[in-house]
């Protein structure tokens, strides 16, 4: 059974094989989870499947980020629809997603004659700079423009700063107000009416250094998205081919595994996760010694498997 913790940041891997599902890999989909919120990042065909072999409860995911609308991406959304329908669910869904995801969701339920018990929200994206496209107390998502052959953006979850959690016994003598605990909370420190100055390191637990993720789906090697990313804990970055396919990468608007690297060294991340595999690779190793050669920290995406930010 596949359980999140509390408290973390991690990413499940649904799906990361390129265009058809193999034996192997199921088309791109994967589970973000900040602090046990959940958020889907694309769609492909079977991850329902997939989440239910994950024992995840998708009733929880209320909002869903397609990159854009090739099949590998998105066609597992209908079904996936379909039967948060059917179990009962009642609360809003929010489908982000290039402008046309909103006809081809409504055109499928109109001739399946399907009445949803739940709202759907839309809110469609641009892809030719970043945005700020859903905020909440505990962090923000940003598009980031992708260069494909259809519209294309990635994703950016930042982490926001926690408070600073006070320690009742360190402060208890003090007698402190109100006001001046939640100036604690918020990293500042107190003077007391005696001259005394209450430092929030003697008075308080540091939170932890918010945490970032990067998804970069389809995109060819396009180096103005380094600064959108820069900087941020993990990257994935599709690696489609190997760089003896570097002619068809560039002609199908892909990426190498090299090239991914390169990005991933030029944006200074700390992390590298690959995925996105062409089924013409009998395996997956040879990504990884390709990108390797360039960006040390370096791993490899896999059904199943989790990576924490």
């Amino acid at each position: 059974m596949f359980l999140f913790h509390r408290m973390t940041f991690d990413i499940l891997i649904l799906g990361c094989g390129a265009a058809t599902p193999t034996s192997r890999h199921n088309p791109s989909a994967q589970l973000v989870n900040l602090h046990d919120k959940l958020f889907l990042i694309d769609c492909g065909e079977g991850t329902q499947m997939q989440l239910r072999k994950c024992k995840v409860r998708f009733q929880k995911i209320d909002h869903i980020f397609i990159s854009h609308l090739h099949g590998d991406h998105y066609l597992g959304l209908m079904g996936l629809v379909s039967s948060m329908h059917l179990l009962g669910r009642q609360s809003d869904l929010h489908l982000y997603g290039p402008p046309p995801l909103r006809e081809l969701v409504e055109i499928n339920l109109k001739y399946s004659e399907s009445y949803l018990d739940f709202t759907i929200h839309y809110h469609p994206l641009q892809n030719k700079e970043s945005e700020l496209i859903f905020e909440d107390k505990t962090l923000t998502v940003h598009t980031i423009p992708l260069k494909h052959r259809v519209p294309c953006t990635g994703f950016l979850f930042r982490e926001k700063q926690r408070a600073f959690k006070v320690i009742k016994e360190k402060i208890h003598s003090y007698k402190l107000t109100p006001s001046q605990i939640l100036l604690l909370k918020k990293g500042e420190d107190v003077v007391l009416d005696n001259g005394y100055e209450l430092r929030t390191t003697e008075a308080c637990i540091t939170p932890p250094v918010p945490k970032s993720y990067a998804y970069c789906s389809d995109t060819a090697y396009y180096e103005k998205l380094i600064e959108v990313i820069r900087g941020v804990d993990l990257l994935y970055h599709e690696a489609t081919f190997l760089e003896s396919e570097k002619e068809r990468a560039k002609f199908t608007f892909h990426s190498t595994a090299k090239q991914a690297a390169s990005i991933a060294k030029q944006a200074e991340v700390k992390n590298l996760l690959l995925g996105h595999y062409s089924s013409r690779y009998k395996d997956d190793l040879g990504f990884a010694e390709e990108a390797r050669e360039v960006f040390e920290n370096v791993q490899i995406a896999d059904e199943g498997e989790r990576f924490e930010v």
